[in-house]
């Protein structure tokens, strides 16, 4: 299993992702950190993305991924991150420490960890 950051999961629904997170996302189940629903919403409230969580091509995709949710158990994690980010990036890289699976993001702050598993 994957975890998705945000931008990967906008990437897989616009087309946009690199020919290597194609082969590893067709590889294995994908997952997000429920933070990313907030974030999705939050960009298309501020015009930066062009679809919301209500189209059906969204709607199809959600209902295939594991939604982690954001508990006790996360965040603990956030103090053994070995990065400073927005908190929506922390929770989604401690989300992949609590739940031991790798995060496929392209954030060079986050692919620097020496903590995070990393897809």
């Amino acid at each position: 299993m994957l975890n998705l950051d945000t931008h990967i999961l906008i990437f897989a629904v616009t087309g946009e992702l690199k020919p290597a997170e194609q082969r590893k996302l067709r590889q294995e189940p994908w997952s997000i950190s429920a933070i990313v629903l907030w974030e999705i919403a939050k960009l298309h409230q501020l015009g930066r993305i062009t679809f919301d969580l209500s189209e059906k091509k969204v709607c199809q995709l959600l209902a295939r991924l594991q939604i982690w949710p954001i508990d006790v158990e996360v965040c603990q994690q956030l103090s053994r991150l070995d990065f400073k980010s927005d908190p929506a990036d922390e929770l989604i890289a401690a989300t992949s420490l609590a739940h031991e699976i790798p995060l496929l993001t392209r954030d060079r702050r986050i692919r620097a960890t020496k903590v995070v598993p990393l897809a």
